[in-house]
């Protein structure tokens, strides 16, 4: 069985994003960028289901810019076959992705797809389910757990009750949770040997997909600072101030 993995180059999570100082977006020159850590747990996942037999090729994928390489180069030290690098300047927006992707499926003949739900830098979450509806296929989202048996994905998804546990036909899209599994780091012989790995460079043209922006970004601004809180002497005091702010009744 063959496995698509999407992966996205963001901001790495540990650094504090500035804000451009004429409010059009976030800063990216000289800090550090990394893969997606929801993309990480999906790679993470393909792999292990490769290393039970479930899985034969473990394809990998990104859409944007030329750096874009390193990241599918971790994601093939990691343990992925072959990489797809789809350049695109700009921003790539959900549904032109989901697009890209799509023409990537269609020309791949993947049984599975594993994708973040998310990414950390625009916290969309509309990629896997908008894949799922130009493919026409079953989507598991959310993924905590997921099990391949007899052409069939059962898939244990975190909701707002607990856990709901899905049965998908394959060919199908899951979407992973931080809770799936835990990446593991890529060891120095397999960082050398993702070097010499197949690296395919394509171009949205090349799927005939229109990547434009449909939406415009009016103006990007940093949250605003937390104001310190007041200690209280006692709960009297607590419930006067609660009622002053027309939180208690």
């Amino acid at each position: 069985m063959k496995v698509l993995v999407p992966v996205k180059r963001v901001l790495d999570y540990n650094v504090k994003p500035r804000v451009k100082a004429d409010g059009t977006g976030v800063d990216l020159a000289n800090v550090k960028m990394s893969m997606n850590p929801f993309d990480e747990i999906s790679v993470e996942e393909a792999i292990r289901l490769k290393e039970k037999g479930a899985a034969t090729e473990i394809i990998v994928v990104s859409i944007g810019e030329a750096k874009a390489q390193e990241t599918l180069r971790t994601a093939l030290a990691m343990g992925a076959d072959r990489a797809i690098l789809i350049t695109a300047e700009g921003e790539v927006e959900p549904l032109a992705v989901a697009k890209l992707l799509a023409k990537v499926v269609e020309a791949e003949a993947p049984e599975l797809v594993i994708l973040g739900k998310q990414a950390i830098d625009d916290d969309s979450n509309q990629t896997g389910q908008m894949l799922g509806a130009l493919l026409g296929w079953g989507q598991g989202t959310f993924a905590s757990k997921l099990e391949l048996e007899a052409g069939q994905a059962k898939v244990t998804r975190e909701v707002d009750g607990g856990l709901e546990t899905v049965s998908l036909k394959l060919p199908a899209i899951v979407t992973t949770d931080l809770r799936l599994n835990e990446p593991r780091y890529a060891s120095l012989p397999n960082i050398m040997k993702a070097k010499s790995k197949p690296l395919e460079q394509k171009t949205p043209a090349d799927y005939g997909v229109d990547t434009a922006p449909r939406l415009k970004t009016l103006k990007v601004t940093e949250p605003p600072v937390r104001q310190a809180g007041v200690k209280v002497a006692d709960v009297d005091e607590l419930v006067a101030k609660l009622k002053a702010l027309g939180v208690a009744a």
